[in-house]
């Protein structure tokens, strides 16, 4: 059974190893083009096109998924099947091109959390728990028939990068089981279940990161690890001559208490630094500066006195 696998990121990687690894042949692999990163504006790779050069694996890099020349090629390789994790919405003239049809890996336990950041909605709404699906590609997102689904426990102490971490190594399990039953003849897929209230897992851009400190605390635990470490939480002070000093956040804890006032910033000037919320306060384990470092808030309260800031709410 010849595989093309589609994917981008580190993510993505874990699961075109483990193909390797229990023997398939992959045909050949597609991932983005090389993008222009950071200040300097070099041409970075993806993690998956570092992959595929390190083990030799054949590789396209399409602009367009429509283009006429991609598809040739893609079908040149002739393959049983493509194997989809983390990468981009594909036409139906790609997907529908194997004879075995085209599956992908989505890190929530479908049809909860479709959509482009599953990992971070589970943590932001405080789901107990969350895991992994193998599903069929149809023409609509993430609304396949569902081949297999692994579950796992969302502790308290998880965050985005635990999480994603974790999902990524048992998706790659769950891609090697999806394709030996496939191969085998044993695994079927099985239509969605859409009965009750679906959660959706929308992309997150900046403009959503901001804490609002209205919200209780728990929700405001929740909503700093899901977006931990990246792309992090974040928040404006006012210092003392009344300029916005931005911040990432990315480790808090709740104090419960029936005494605080919204907004309210407090401080020691040596350890604590807390902020009201609607039922308690919220304590900032680690920040980062605009232009700084992420350090603690321990270390970071040695260099700046914040006893006049105010916070932007």
């Amino acid at each position: 059974m010849k595989i093309v696998f589609m994917g981008t990121p580190d993510f993505a990687v874990s699961s075109l190893d483990a193909i390797v690894q229990a023997g398939f042949p992959v045909a050949g692999v597609v991932t983005v083009p090389d993008r222009a990163t950071g200040r300097g504006l070099k041409l970075t790779q993806s993690p998956v096109k570092q992959y595929a050069l390190a083990h030799g694996l054949p590789l396209l890099q399409p602009e367009k998924l429509r283009d006429p020349d991609f598809q040739a090629a893609l079908k040149a390789w002739e393959a049983d099947i493509f194997v989809v994790v983390a990468f981009r919405m594909l036409p139906q003239s790609v997907w529908a091109m194997p004879p075995m049809g085209t599956f992908n890996l989505h890190a929530s336990l479908l049809p909860q959390y479709r959509g482009a950041a599953p990992i971070n909605w589970a943590l932001i709404n405080g789901e107990k728990e969350t895991g992994v699906t193998t599903f069929l590609l149809n023409e609509r997102i993430d609304e396949g028939e569902i081949l297999l689904q692994e579950s796992t426990p969302i502790t308290p102490d998880d965050n985005a990068e635990s999480l994603h971490d974790r999902l990524a190594e048992m998706g790659s399990r769950l891609v090697v089981k999806t394709l030996q039953g496939l191969a085998a003849g044993t695994l079927k897929g099985r239509k969605q279940e859409t009965t009750g209230e679906l959660r959706p897992a929308p992309k997150i851009f900046k403009a959503d990161c901001a804490i609002d400190w209205r919200q209780p605390g728990q929700r405001i635990v929740d909503f700093v690890r899901g977006l931990s470490p990246y792309p992090a939480a974040t928040m404006t002070l006012l210092d003392g001559k009344g300029e916005p000093q931005s911040f990432k956040v990315y480790e808090v804890t709740f104090e419960p208490s029936p005494d605080s006032t919204v907004g309210a910033l407090i401080t020691d000037q040596k350890t604590v630094q807390k902020v009201g919320v609607a039922d308690g306060f919220i304590h900032i384990a680690s920040l980062q500066l605009s232009g700084k470092k992420r350090i603690n808030t321990s270390e970071f309260l040695r260099g700046y006195s914040i006893k006049d800031w105010k916070v932007v709410f």
